[in-house]
């Protein structure tokens, strides 16, 4: 594609001046912080999109991939604007809209339809229809949607899996739901996508046995090394491993899905700007493909902003040397927000033990990975009294830490369970909640220069001094 050519003077009036200067200097720190479309092309991009640019008469812009979908614009075949992470600000954000677009991404929406994101909300449909609506120019149908056909073009160019397979495994409803989604939104027939990848539609059975191939797409610099180094220290035995040399290190896990049962892997790699971690997921059923995905960019952190984190932090004169030496440091959150509850309150080397007590055994083990966290029904008469606790209200959902949990709300639960402290509190909000900004202390004053981004912060000191606080590492 080629946008057409000519410079524009935005003018003084133009509200979207700063958005169409960051198109101009293909600035990537703002991909996924929204979208541009041509008019007289039909198409829409990233910010960074390396084509000429158009002229801004031409130019229109949109909060998601979603919305520029919903307004009739094709994806660029140069930039594929649907590949790059979403709007960090949704990650951060713990309003119903934030909340929303975490459940959205869980594939909640494709579970159990609209009533059962606003049941979760607990707004009504009509609500949560009219919010995401306004704030993100398409309602919970349109993201999902969008969220299923970059699904499916992943799958169409990187597995050999059928076309069929592809199309349920994406979340799509029907055959022909997706093969007129696919068109609609990438101009192309699923198998002219394929053909343009080079992949080859292979036996069902074949496909599934390797795995799913995915490149987990970061913004700007990402520090593996660190996130390695804590995953590393953290691993539970059975649950998880760790293999291979600093630098080239590959993470293992299983998890307990939706449908069925996964066992993930996620490549280490060199530091880089605006790249990604190389994964493979093998999924006893190909419908828990999106919410693994999100499950394994949750734990890695792959949402944020760096730029904006590195920012805020290197204005402290105590952590400027700090951000300096490790840009793009992230705070990972929790593959299974309940087991890092679980593992937060008992320890490393509890948690193992519960493992081999309670765990339950994979059908087809691999390697040293042999079994499922326990869950929390099943902890729930556990004799200590604390962890009994605590499983019994994630068991009943008196305590929720999902991708859509009001985080507030469940602050307000943790602080009423017992043998949970201050410092275990914290972690299980930087961790299963995927809080931003939390305050773990120790900040010597300098705890308000930080926010919104104190769990940043706190995992810079942590990795400066490798002396964990109370929980990790343990």
């Amino acid at each position: 594609m080629t946008h057409d050519e000519g410079p524009y003077d935005t003018g003084v009036g133009d509200p979207d001046r700063n958005r169409y200067e960051a198109v101009s200097s293909r600035d990537a720190r703002f991909d996924g912080e929204f979208f541009f479309a041509v008019s007289t092309t039909g198409i829409y991009c990233r910010p960074s999109c390396p084509a000429v640019t158009p002229k801004r008469r031409n130019v229109r812009f949109f909060p998601t991939a979603a919305a520029a979908q919903g307004h009739g614009f094709r994806a660029c075949r140069r930039c594929r604007p649907d590949a790059v992470p979403g709007s960090a600000e949704w990650n951060v954000r713990a309003d119903v809209v934030g909340r929303a677009v975490r459940l959205i991404g869980d594939g909640v929406v494709d579970r159990e339809g609209v009533p059962g994101l606003a049941g979760r909300l607990g707004y009504s449909t009509r609500q949560v229809q009219r919010q995401l609506t306004a704030e993100l120019g398409a309602g919970p149908v349109a993201l999902a949607r969008a969220q299923r056909a970059h699904t499916a073009r992943v799958l169409l160019q990187t597995t050999g899996l059928p076309v069929t397979e592809i199309a349920f495994a994406a979340g799509f409803a029907s055959v022909r739901q997706f093969n007129d989604t696919i068109r609609q939104i990438y101009a192309r027939t699923p198998s002219a996508l394929r053909e343009e990848a080079g992949t080859k539609a292979t036996r069902a059975r074949a496909a599934f046995a390797a795995g799913i191939p995915l490149r987990l797409a970061h913004r700007g610099p990402y520090d593996t090394g660190a996130v390695f180094d804590l995953l590393a220290e953290e691993a539970v035995d059975r649950v998880e491993e760790m293999t291979g040399t600093p630098g080239a290190r590959t993470y293992r896990r299983t998890l307990r899905l939706p449908y069925g049962t996964g066992i993930v892997a996620v490549d280490e790699a060199r530091p880089r700007r605006g790249g990604w971690l190389e994964a493979r997921i093998h999924l006893t059923d190909l419908r828990d493909l999106t919410t693994a995905v999100q499950r394994l960019r949750r734990l890695f952190d792959l949402d944020a902003d760096p730029y904006a984190v590195d920012e805020r932090l290197a204005a402290d004169p105590r952590l400027a040397p700090l951000v300096a030496a490790r840009p793009g440091l992230r705070s990972p959150g929790a593959a299974d927000p309940d087991e890092y509850a679980v593992r937060a309150l008992v320890g490393r080397r509890a948690a193992g033990e519960l493992v081999e007590a309670y765990g339950k055994r994979l059908d087809v083990p691999c390697g040293a990975l042999t079994h499922l966290f326990p869950e929390p029904a099943t902890l729930a008469a556990h004799p200590d009294p604390a962890l009994a606790a605590l499983a019994t209200a994630l068991a009943d959902t008196t305590l929720r830490l999902d991708a859509g949990a009001d985080r507030d709300e469940a602050v307000r639960v943790l602080r009423t369970l017992p043998g949970l402290d201050a410092p275990t509190i914290a972690l299980v909000r930087a961790r299963s909640l995927g809080e931003p900004d939390v305050d773990f202390g120790g900040g010597g004053g300098a705890d308000e220069l930080w926010r919104p981004w104190r769990s940043y912060a706190h995992r810079h000191l942590l990795t400066a001094a490798p002396a964990r606080c109370h929980g990790e590492g343990a």
